[in-house]
């Protein structure tokens, strides 16, 4: 899959929502109603981080819920690729790239939303044929007004804020010409998640969906 191809993919994926979930999830026991539940609450993209040891199998259980488009975040080792897609990802995130990274998602043929925090590592992802790219952490690397600042320079990248995205300031990123969706886990809060308030998480969902 040439990155063009990726880049294809992502757009539409990215364009379906103005919120994708990151859900950091122990319990795989739970990832397919809280699959549901976010569908039903109108969120159907959802990034299943790799940071706990159930994460493929959490992986795996809410690629089977049907409508929802399941990717895999804070992709960071190459070996990990064809496991994610094995399990059924239909995209990858990670924090920052390598070439061993992008080679091993093309060979996968799993579109790849890589990430860049520096004017740096955003020349060189473009310079790869990335015009998509994850901005991470975006409240630690200046929040919004340096997205926008950013935006007077790659004005032909667009870019999906993830790190400290908030209810409170994900309007503030959605309102930017460089964002096309945002990343963030308040959607699913731990101790919601844990006691299982499918409905609180669903009026989430739902509040998430209409912010633009």
């Amino acid at each position: 899959m040439a990155v063009n191809t990726m880049q294809n993919a992502i757009t539409k994926i990215c364009k379906m929502t103005s919120v994708i979930p990151l859900i950091e999830l122990n319990n795989h026991q739970i990832a397919k109603p809280l699959a549901q539940t976010l569908l039903a609450g109108g969120l159907s993209t959802i990034e299943v981080t790799l940071r706990t040891p159930a994460a493929f199998k959490v992986l795996n259980e809410m690629a089977g819920v049907a409508e929802s488009i399941v990717g895999v975040g804070t992709l960071i080792d190459p070996e990990d690729v064809q496991r994610a897609a094995n399990a059924g990802a239909q995209f990858a995130v990670s924090p920052g790239v390598t070439e061993d990274l992008i080679t091993a998602c093309e060979k996968a043929r799993l579109p790849l939303l890589p990430g860049a925090s520096t004017p740096t590592e955003i020349m060189l992802l473009l310079q790869k044929g990335f015009l998509i790219q994850k901005y991470f952490p975006a409240e630690a690397s200046g929040g919004y007004s340096r997205l926008q600042a950013i935006s007077q320079v790659f004005p032909q990248i667009s870019f999906f804020p993830t790190g400290g995205i908030t209810e409170q300031n994900a309007a503030n990123y959605l309102k930017l010409s460089n964002t096309i969706c945002v990343g963030g886990s308040w959607v699913t809060p731990k101790k919601l998640v844990e006691a299982q308030d499918w409905n609180a998480i669903k009026k989430l969902a739902n509040d998430a969906k209409n912010l633009s």
